[in-house]
């Protein structure tokens, strides 16, 4: 008995180190050799005096906290609660153990599988002097093992791996997502403030233009109707408001989903770009590196990956499939009797199943994976050329940015002199109230449109730091 079960597992051990795994193995797609984003390189331009400005480090790589470069401690905190309580962050994690146990599943094909049967029955049988009933009762271990001769399981194995890898780059693109989406939120809510100040200089301005009315109207320089149309300047004025108010509570409400809490019992913090810092130096990851720490270009990766392997579980199935089993059991019709070693039967078997005919079936099915291999990986190159592009389109918004908001300083500040000496020739009786309310409508453009480039460029710099892969905060890992 020793004998034979010496040479079970010899067997069995030789068809292990024999073994091969068919298909393809899996390569990684190389790195792109491209030097930049853009045809022409990016340099940012001078926002203008007294203004933040910002550079561009080529070669370098973001920090895993970008957002703790905008200086916030109350942004920090937000963003800590969002990354702890955020709903989508605790799906992605539970999506990812249970790919992991998935895993774990698939890798137990490896080992022999150990089961231990029990039983016992009762059955009317023939006698010698007429008919009687018996007991049999019965226990033992039975172990049974697939031969990986072909590599289907190990095949199997991987595309399982890949597939958490899936999971793994999903939850890093999560994670990136939300913090990108809190920090977003926040500089809302600050655009919102600076806007709604910059509408109130200018209503405070309209009022000034009402007393100045007023006063030119006592004096007999001006008409009535001058003051109507100074007060329906302030009505269309004030109409600038509630969108603003609305552009806050959105993202007020937005900021709490985020952070897993309710509007109503969640109390928004203060942001205001006053309390923000606009990050000076912006590290450019080279395209080369870019493919190695952008979670989505990882994910399709790992789904090319998952489908090379699909490759090799296909082609395993077109080559035989052998089992072995053994099992001992002892058997008798008593329990006192039942583990006395005269009772014991053993087993030992071995099968072969090789495919002969389905159809065309087995075939289809490699092809069809071949198929899927193919898709992905154009779908692969399709993520990294959207990604590439993601990060041309924040380079050249953050070029503009600057350029802009020095435009919109010089515009505002040339509306403002020109409504002061619109309203000083309109004072002493030598303008019309038209050219002021013209001069004022101006400025009201210029002055809003200042406070929007301003939190242009901090959005614009949120998405750059989400497109440079947020410093690939959650770095893959295989599961062994």
């Amino acid at each position: 008995m020793n004998r034979r079960r010496r040479g079970l597992w010899a067997i069995l051990g030789t068809l292990a180190l024999t073994a091969c795994a068919v298909g393809p193995d899996f390569t990684v797609p190389p790195a792109p050799t491209q030097k930049g984003y853009t045809a022409l390189p990016v340099t940012l331009s001078q926002a203008g005096a007294g203004l933040p400005e910002q550079s561009l480090t080529f070669g370098a790589t973001a920090s895993t906290q970008w957002w703790r470069q905008f200086n916030s401690s109350t942004l920090n905190t937000t963003v800590a609660l969002a990354l702890s309580d955020s709903p989508t962050l605790k799906q992605a994690r539970a999506t990812l153990a249970q790919a992991q146990q998935s895993l774990r599943a698939a890798q137990a094909a490896l080992y022999p599988q150990i089961d231990l049967g029990a039983g016992v029955s009762r059955a009317r049988m023939p006698a010698v002097n007429g008919s009687g009933s018996s007991d049999l009762f019965s226990v033992g271990p039975l172990v049974s093992y697939s031969v990986d001769g072909f590599g289907g399981t190990r095949r199997l194995i991987e595309q399982q791996s890949a597939l958490a890898d899936v999971q793994r780059e999903q939850l890093a693109a999560a994670h990136l997502a939300i913090t990108g989406s809190v920090v977003a939120q926040a500089i809302g809510i600050a655009a919102a403030r600076d806007q709604t100040a910059a509408v109130e200089a200018v209503l405070a301005v309209d009022q000034q233009d009402i007393e100045l009315v007023k006063l030119s109207v006592q004096s007999g320089i001006s008409a009535a109707g001058d003051l109507v149309t100074a007060q329906s300047q302030l009505a269309a004025d004030e109409a600038l408001l509630p969108p603003l108010r609305q552009q806050r509570a959105a993202a007020e409400n937005a900021l709490a989903m985020l952070v897993g809490r309710s509007a109503a019992t969640w109390n928004v913090p203060r942001f205001g770009f006053d309390a923000l810092t606009l990050p000076a130096n912006l590290p450019v990851v080279i395209p080369s590196a870019l493919v190695r720490v952008r979670p989505d270009i990882r994910a399709a990766e790992a789904q090319l990956h998952a489908a090379s392997a699909a490759i090799g579980v296909t082609t395993a199935g077109l080559y035989p499939q052998i089992s072995l089993s053994a099992s001992w059991t002892q058997q008798a019709a008593t329990m006192g009797a039942l583990f006395d070693g005269a009772n014991g039967l053993w087993a030992v078997a071995a099968s072969l199943t090789a495919p002969i005919f389905h159809g065309g079936a087995l075939r289809a099915q490699q092809q069809a994976a071949i198929d899927a291999f193919n898709a992905q990986l154009a779908a692969y190159r399709q993520t990294v050329l959207v990604a590439f592009n993601q990060v041309a389109d924040v380079l050249q918004a953050l070029e503009h940015d600057a350029q802009l908001i020095a435009a919109q300083r010089r515009a505002l500040d040339s509306a403002s002199e020109s409504l002061r000496l619109a309203r000083d020739s309109y004072a002493a009786g030598a303008g019309t109230f038209l050219q002021v309310l013209t001069a004022q409508r101006i400025y009201q453009q210029a002055r809003l449109g200042y406070a929007r480039a301003i939190s242009q460029r901090y959005v614009d710099t949120v998405h750059f730091f989400a497109a440079m892969g947020g410093g690939s905060a959650l770095p893959p890992a295989r599961l062994d």
